[in-house]
């Protein structure tokens, strides 16, 4: 098990370009990815993720700027000469042949010999939990262990980076979640660099180190899935990584210690300059974001908030575990959205309901 990601780079983009004709596909890439990171670019269809990643592997060419791997530029290197493996989104697995054949193909290719082959398969197969499945013809297998068979053969050519295009899109939910756990783990436990690209932002935040979020070419924010979660640096990305309410702001005054806001609904609030980003420190701003769980309906007996405001139910989603209410706040006319943990002897707010809902200065996240 790894007990830490290195911070030495494996992968380094340097003003990576990519146009198609008059289409510009990439636009300046600036980014690094370390040794041991599982690491995920994440963006909507179109963003250019895939475009990034197949520049990566050597299947396609930058229009200009250099991709470094292991500290080597890779200018003019194919993809079979780079130390890197690619597990497909469709695994790309030859139905003709069985499990054993279909792992131990690039090294037959490079004509290791058959005991040779045979140890290093039998190792492939025990690392993805396939141990004794070599016999078994491909066809047989059933999605998730065609994701493993496809993840074993890449993992079988011992490379410096595993990438890994949207491996987990064909799978049903329940074992789309099984295998995120699972694939977190194997490289944890094996150390691999890996370098997923997926537009499932629940996805990217359960398996990642850092997460690099695209729109448009370009790379809008790169860092760990609790700091892009807690800490959006735009509106964009905001709205891209789980659900956020906006709400109207503007600056009243500042101190040494504090920036002083009237946010529509919330009223006057005090923001500690700790939490206020050192780039929006001189900034206008416009808008404030407040994620669902940091509101809370204050039911008979609940008082322990730091902010009251008040507002009306208007709408409820049971979920089991969450409810998710729609409440609107005085002084604005789209509800906000509202998450609460359905505890023992919590009943569910009915619409209409006139609540208080509580709220802290801790959960407002600033934008211009």
């Amino acid at each position: 098990m790894t007990d830490a990601v290195s911070k030495k780079p494996i992968i380094t983009l340097r003003g990576v370009r990519k146009s198609f004709g008059a289409v510009e596909a990439l636009r300046g890439i600036d980014a690094s990815v370390n040794e041991g990171e599982f690491f995920s670019i994440l963006g909507p269809s179109g963003c250019g993720k895939t475009t990034l990643l197949r520049l990566i592997s050597g299947f396609d060419d930058p229009t200009s700027g250099t991709i470094e791997i292991g500290g080597k530029p890779m200018d003019g290197i194919p993809a079979n000469r780079r130390p890197t493996n690619m597990v497909f989104q469709n695994y790309a697995i030859f139905p003709h042949l069985s499990v054993f054949d279909n792992v131990g193909y690039g090294l037959k290719a490079r004509k290791m010999a058959r005991d040779q082959i045979k140890t290093e398969v039998d190792k492939a197969l025990a690392m993805v939990d396939l141990a004794g499945y070599g016999a078994r013809a491909a066809h047989e297998l059933s999605g998730g262990q065609r994701q493993r068979v496809a993840l074993a053969r890449a993992l079988v050519l011992r490379p410096k980076v595993i990438l890994l295009d949207e491996p987990l899109s064909a799978l049903d939910k329940k074992l789309r979640e099984q295998m995120q756990v699972e694939l977190r783990e194997l490289q944890q436990s094996i150390g691999i660099t890996f370098v997923l690209i997926t537009h499932d932002q629940e996805e990217a935040m359960i398996m990642s180190d850092r997460i690099a979020v695209m729109f448009d070419g370009e790379i809008a924010q790169m860092a760990s899935p609790q700091e892009l979660y807690r800490r959006p640096t735009s509106r964009r990305v905001a709205s891209f990584i789980g659900v956020m309410n906006f709400l109207d702001a503007k600056v009243t005054g500042r101190t040494a210690t504090h920036l002083s806001l009237d946010i529509a609904a919330l009223g006057a609030c005090d923001i500690p300059l700790e939490n206020v980003p050192e780039h929006l420190a001189d900034a206008d701003i416009t808008t404030v974001g407040v994620r669902p769980e940091m509101f809370t309906l204050l039911f008979d007996g609940d008082d322990h908030s730091e902010r009251r405001s008040q507002g009306e139910v208007v709408s409820s989603s049971y979920y089991g575990d969450m409810t998710y209410y729609g409440v609107r706040l005085e002084g604005v006319d789209t509800p906000v959205t509202i998450s609460m943990r359905n505890t023992a002897g919590r009943h569910i707010a009915p619409a209409g309901s006139r609540m208080a809902v509580g709220w802290g200065t801790d959960s407002v996240i600033l934008f211009e």
